[in-house]
């Protein structure tokens, strides 16, 4: 299996740099992964934020260094929440999503149909949903990361008496270039992840409803799983001692 979809996955890319590119699809899944996943990320980054600032506060309070929640809320949310709760929540969303549809059309022999009209299905369908992955999943990372540290800083000065600008300015000064690099290099990854997931399952579902189902469950599993070990290598790449 995992060389299935290694060879999928190269196929993958060595089809986006060779024409012909299909702009429609690729539009599309940009709007689906990217647009219609703001809600479900903002909602989730902004509460994680919020009881992130709480909890760190009630720890930090047993030693006497509630002063740290700024510094700890951004890096907690920059470097590893932000990016793996997005990478999750597009895993639920979009993965199930993609696998689903593709699962459907193959059952329905609408994959097939494209055959015979010279449709390359792997550029058709996988291209541009893979290709949008790669670059919209890192921006709703980066989107998700500041509304996260919001959520962070309203609890912090409404519910814990910090300083509004004493609070933004330690978030500021705590957070380095790489942090902020690193968040967005797991977005991009994430983000291939989950789409190629979804496509892999999607093309190699069974027959009938049950194959449908069976294959939207595997991709979900598949790369949730997939992303949370990416995320613990990537974290050992990126700050490994």
């Amino acid at each position: 299996m995992i060389g299935r979809v290694a060879l999928f996955a190269f196929d993958a890319l060595s089809h986006m740099v060779r024409p012909p590119f299909y702009a429609r699809e690729f539009l599309a899944a940009l709007f689906q992964i990217g647009w219609l996943s703001l809600p479900v990320v903002g909602l989730t980054a902004i509460f994680t934020g919020g009881a992130l600032a709480l909890q760190i506060y009630a720890g930090g309070a047993r030693f006497n260094a509630e002063a740290v929640v700024p510094q700890i809320v951004a890096i907690g949310m920059v470097r590893e929440l932000g990016p793996v709760l997005v990478g999750l929540m597009i895993a639920a969303r979009v993965t199930s999503s993609i696998a689903a549809e593709i699962a459907t059309m193959k059952v329905t022999e609408q994959i097939d149909a494209l055959v015979t009209l010279s449709t390359h299905p792997m550029k058709y369908l996988t291209v541009p949903r893979v290709l949008a992955g790669l670059i919209v999943v890192p921006a709703l990372v980066g989107i998700g990361d500041v509304i996260g540290v919001f959520g962070g800083y309203a609890v912090a000065v409404n519910n814990l008496n910090f300083n509004a600008a004493a609070y933004l300015k330690n978030t500021v000064d705590f957070l380095e270039p790489l942090d902020i690099i690193s968040s967005l290099v797991k977005g991009a990854v994430f983000g291939g992840i989950a789409t190629t997931m979804g496509c892999f399952y999607g093309m190699n579902s069974g027959r009938g409803a049950m194959g449908v189902g069976g294959a939207t469950k595997s991709s979900v599993q598949a790369a949730a799983i997939l992303i949370l070990a990416a995320n613990f290598l990537l974290t050992g790449l990126f700050f490994s001692v």
